[in-house]
């Protein structure tokens, strides 16, 4: 009888534990973005330069330590050609490498203790993890938001 009443006890633990999990907040580019803040008119120029706008483009404070899931492209930090441990997220192909990077707060520093594959750079993909309103700074770009990543998978909408 106490082994039935002990199995039925971590059934219904094991049961409250999937129900209750958190799942991860699904966050779009607009909402890392302050709803009054306006985007400067910024001159478009052709010169070849990767020179980058808003550098001190407000935060969201309340999506601090908050799990999140947001799509974008990876722009590889470190790494090899099958898997990487650091990357940016942009929000569109191309930014940071063919065109200038966007406002620092439309990139996401991404970090993982492990090595993820990223199977095609081409493709959009979902990186779910905890964000920081914590910056960073690299060669290519000044970045608004840090993750700690915890999974990646393909983007479908």
């Amino acid at each position: 009888m106490i082994k039935i009443i002990n199995a039925t006890c971590l059934i219904l633990f094991l049961f409250s534990q999937i129900i209750f999990a958190k799942e991860p907040l699904e966050l779009f580019w607009e909402d890392m973005v302050p709803p009054d803040y306006q985007t400067p008119d910024t001159p478009l120029s052709h010169d070849g330069s990767m020179l980058q706008m808003g550098l001190d483009a407000p935060i969201v404070e309340s999506l601090n330590g908050k799990l999140v899931k947001i799509p974008g492209f990876v722009v590889p930090l470190e790494g090899d050609n099958e898997t990487t441990t650091e990357f940016l997220l942009v929000p569109y192909f191309g930014a940071c490498i063919h065109v200038p990077p966007p406002p620092a707060n439309q990139i996401v520093y991404v970090r993982f203790l492990e090595a993820v594959p990223i199977d095609n750079l081409y493709d959009a993909v979902w990186v779910t993890g905890t964000l920081s309103t914590k910056g960073w700074e690299g060669d290519l770009a000044t970045v608004g938001y840090s993750l700690v990543g915890i999974s990646v998978s393909p983007y479908d909408d």
